[in-house]
């Protein structure tokens, strides 16, 4: 069970990497904030890519990593666009 734990908090953390420096933000983020972006990425791209009716996870792959990184680049723009709006 702490095994699960820590490898999904590393995936998280890699999606978050992964995503903020697609964004360009990797400068800015340091790897406690790469880990809470990439666990939350995933749970939203989990929730995405079942609104359009693909498998969101499907255990510790490549597959989970992929969504986990798009949910973390959309969550990255909307807190970008968020900060530009206010």
């Amino acid at each position: 069970m702490l095994v699960n734990l820590i490898l999904w908090i590393i995936l998280g953390g890699v999606a978050g990497w992964i995503a903020s420096m697609i964004m360009g933000r990797d400068g800015q983020m340091g790897a406690l904030a790469n880990i809470i972006v990439g666990i939350v990425g995933a749970v939203l791209g989990g929730f995405l890519f079942n609104l359009v009716g693909l498998t969101g996870d499907t255990g510790f792959n490549l597959w989970t990593l992929l969504v986990a990184i798009v949910g973390a680049v959309v969550l990255l723009f909307i807190i970008s666009f968020i900060r530009r709006a206010a």
